[in-house]
């Protein structure tokens, strides 16, 4: 399995309402130093609608500026949609909302 394949599947894991980083993806991908590889990866997400790359994002919440499918408005409307919560900057809670399989 390549690392993009295994990417998609630990991504395709995370339930409504919780988020993962870059980082940890990579982590659980089998190379901590690889945060960087999920975000290209997630942009060339070729399973639209099955992967929820919308719950990948910064160790510190923040989302990402260059979201593929609509830019950071329609990735923090699809986290609110499933009831993720955001703090006062902007950021997604991750004290509440990270992902801890």
């Amino acid at each position: 399995m390549s690392f993009n394949d295994r990417v998609y599947e630990i991504v395709r894991q995370i339930p409504e309402g919780k988020v993962l980083s870059y980082g940890q993806v990579a982590c659980m991908a089998g190379s901590w130093r690889a945060s960087r590889a999920v975000g290209y990866a997630l942009h060339r997400n070729p399973y639209q609608g099955k992967v929820p790359c919308h719950r990948v994002v910064f160790q510190d919440g923040r989302l990402a500026k260059g979201f593929v499918f609509g830019g950071s408005g329609v990735q923090r409307q699809l986290l609110e949609a499933e009831g993720v919560r955001f703090t006062d900057e902007g950021c997604v809670d991750m004290g509440k909302c990270r992902w801890n399989p």
